[in-house]
């Protein structure tokens, strides 16, 4: 029998790749897009990652999602600063988070305020594709538009408190191997896990409307 974290990444693979195959995602890696897609990308994500930081010490206290919640993965100071860099000191000001941004947090939120364990999915999807695609994400926009290696305006992709992710990752799955819910749960997780990516999927469907490629 499959072990959970398996289960996980077979069941969510086909939304994994949509999501990492939409138009927007393959223009912006593509360098066809300019810096302003990235900025309000970056943007979005802001609205993301405070619905995933903000209620961690209550989830801290969780049984299930407890070990899960580690400082080093925090993406938020990290993008304060990128949006800093991109946008200005006073990058709050002109914050707007689109429709499906807005749909994408609330649901995180919601998971992390009433069902720690679907806030595990949340968490895994978004973590853990940092870890792994988002250097992809991070080489490419060094190299498009100039960005210091590592510097400001990549930083949420720079986890300078994990010294090896790949050993990181095959010990967060340890602990999704571990996690102490029943199969039906774990069902009802892995669904959770392909609603975060369809999610994901709508937030970059929207910004692909925002910046369309001219014909």
């Amino acid at each position: 029998m499959d072990s959970f974290s398996t289960l996980i990444r077979t069941a969510s693979h086909e939304q994994h790749v949509e999501a990492e195959t939409s138009t927007f995602m393959s223009d912006l890696l593509g360098g066809r897009l300019g810096v302003d897609a990235y900025t309000r990308y970056t943007e979005q994500l802001w609205f993301v990652y405070a619905a995933l930081e903000s209620g961690t010490q209550a989830l801290a206290a969780d049984p299930v999602t407890g070990p899960f919640i580690r400082p080093e993965l925090f993406r938020l100071a990290a993008l304060e600063r990128d949006l800093t860099h991109l946008r200005g000191s006073d990058w709050r000001a002109t914050l707007t988070a689109l429709p499906a941004t807005e749909a994408y947090a609330a649901r995180v939120a919601e998971c992390a305020r009433t069902w720690p364990a679907g806030y595990l999915a949340h968490h895994y999807t978004r973590y853990l594709g940092d870890l792994s695609g988002g250097q992809i994400i991070r080489g490419r926009a060094e190299k498009t538009w100039g960005f210091e290696r590592k510097g400001d305006g990549v930083r949420f992709y720079v986890f300078e408190g994990i010294a090896n992710p790949a050993a990181f990752k095959r010990g967060y799955r340890e602990l999704l191997d571990a996690v102490p819910v029943d199969d039906l749960e774990k069902q009802r997780i892995v669904s959770e896990c392909k609603r975060a990516f369809t999610l994901n999927t709508d937030l970059f469907r929207a910004l692909g409307e925002e910046f369309p490629l001219s014909a």
